[in-house]
């Protein structure tokens, strides 16, 4: 079983600015809260998604039923150039991975590349939790593309 982060690149007609804008203050617009949540799991969408904009800041899902459900922690926030988060949706901290995201001006628009790392912190059991992330990255970036 492989821990290498998982990477993941697209392109979108913004600035690094407006990309930045659109997935942290926007994120609950085009995240896919009906099946990539806490309350998904548990057969119902979420209220909202949001990011607290600063260093230390809360990842934060309102759920079904009002309840909050933390995803992580925010542990860099640089508008227009990348946000990094713990990422621990729904379970302890201590059992967490990281996500980085970060926006390079291309073009007329901005790369944006989403790197998922930390699974070998995990548990083996934890860590087999990766591969869905494989395509499950792929499906939420593309409806961060189109929004």
């Amino acid at each position: 079983m492989t821990t290498d982060p998982i990477v993941k690149t697209v392109q979108v007609p913004l600035s690094p600015e407006a990309a930045f804008e659109l997935f942290t203050a926007r994120i609950g617009e085009w995240w896919p809260l009906h099946q990539k949540s806490v309350s998904a799991g548990q057969g119902a969408r979420s209220q909202s998604l949001e990011i607290e904009p600063a260093v230390g800041g809360a990842f934060v899902e309102t759920g079904h039923d009002g309840g909050r459900h933390l995803w992580g922690t925010v542990q860099e926030w640089r508008p227009g150039e990348a946000f990094t988060t713990t990422w621990h949706p729904g379970k302890m901290a201590d059992h967490q991975t990281r996500i980085r995201v970060t926006f390079e001006a291309e073009g007329d628009g901005t790369l944006v590349t989403l790197t998922h790392s930390g699974w070998g912190a995990l548990s083996d059991a934890e860590a087999a939790m990766r591969e869905p992330y494989v395509t499950g990255w792929d499906t939420v970036l593309d409806l961060y593309v189109a929004a």
